[in-house]
């Protein structure tokens, strides 16, 4: 392959989840129906949590902006993903590579910093109830989702930046269904030093520090919760905590599936195929765990059908 500059590549190759024309139909259908059924769900979360004057809580503040995110985040890497198949193309341009990075950096390191915030949330409810409504006041709920956004962008281009300063072969293949920046920074011609070092720097900002920070909470809560003396005042504190659990499992489990999957069979394929959970499954499964397990939710979202129906 002819080598170039960042200048010289107009775009590159993403190689998908299987180059067997006999399946793209079969994955073209499953991932329009999985799209459509996240973007549906979150939305409905949204609407219900919106027009419900009881769910104007921190909690549901929260949620209705990670049910946003969730929107964003599979938005990012699907619809090509979907226009490629029907096209039989593999094309996707440089700027678009970036933008794509640039997206997929910025709303997956959100759904970090939201779990991570919702923790927060649900520790001083529990553990500080009397003190919920003057700590978790709108202001500081704003605030955490503005900085939230502000340090992510900062990350997001930082990579971009990092990364147009790279060189590719033109022609260049990328063995998975969107631009992945790790797999990106594999692929470069140069020196790799400082893009790579950004990456874990950056890993260890979006993802152990919120982990190590959603751990902390809970360490509290159950601390909390076994200095109570009532059975059912555990139960119904505990409970208010178990789709974030849910959640915050399913995702952080499919993420350490990816990197388990990567590290040890070393097969871009299977990485491929593995991160589906995380980028594609994760977001679409996050309206059930909030709503089949929480009646508030439920409830709002039956107000909101029933509304919706009855102006039909």
């Amino acid at each position: 392959m002819e080598a170039g500059n960042h200048t010289g590549v107009s775009e590159f190759l993403l190689l998908g989840l299987s180059e067997d024309p006999e399946l793209q139909p079969l994955l073209f259908g499953l991932f329009l129906s999985m799209y459509l059924v996240t973007v549906l769900g979150n939305l409905l979360i949204i609407l219900a949590i919106s027009s419900d004057s009881q769910l104007h809580t921190p909690m549901y503040f929260f949620l209705s902006n990670l049910s946003f995110v969730d929107i964003c985040f599979i938005s990012t890497t699907v619809p090509k993903m979907l226009v490629n198949i029907q096209a039989q193309s593999k094309d996707i341009s440089y700027i678009g590579c970036l933008t794509q990075v640039c997206f997929f950096t910025l709303f997956s390191g959100m759904d970090n910093c939201l779990l991570t915030v919702m923790a927060y949330d649900r520790f001083v409810a529990i553990c500080h109830p009397l003190h919920y409504n003057v700590i978790m006041n709108p202001r500081l709920c704003n605030l955490l989702i503005l900085i939230s956004w502000v340090i992510i962008l900062c990350i997001s281009l930082l990579h971009i930046l990092l990364m147009v300063q790279l060189t590719f072969c033109i022609g260049t293949e990328i063995p998975h269904f969107f631009c992945e920046l790790a797999q990106i920074i594999k692929l470069a011609s140069s020196d790799t030093l400082i893009n790579n070092i950004s990456l874990y720097v950056a890993t260890a900002l979006l993802s152990v520090f919120p982990l190590t920070g959603i751990l902390f909470s809970y360490s509290q809560i159950v601390s909390t919760l076994t200095r109570m003396s009532s059975a059912g005042g555990k139960y119904k504190a505990f409970s208010t905590c178990g789709s974030h659990l849910s959640a915050v499992s399913l995702y952080y489990g499919t993420g350490l599936g990816v990197y388990l999957s990567s590290a040890v069979t070393h097969s871009s394929k299977r990485s491929c195929i593995a991160s589906v959970m995380y980028t594609v499954i994760t977001p679409m499964l996050n309206p059930f765990i909030y709503s089949l397990r929480n009646k508030d939710v439920k409830g709002a979202l039956g107000r909101l059908l029933s509304r919706a129906s009855s102006c039909l």
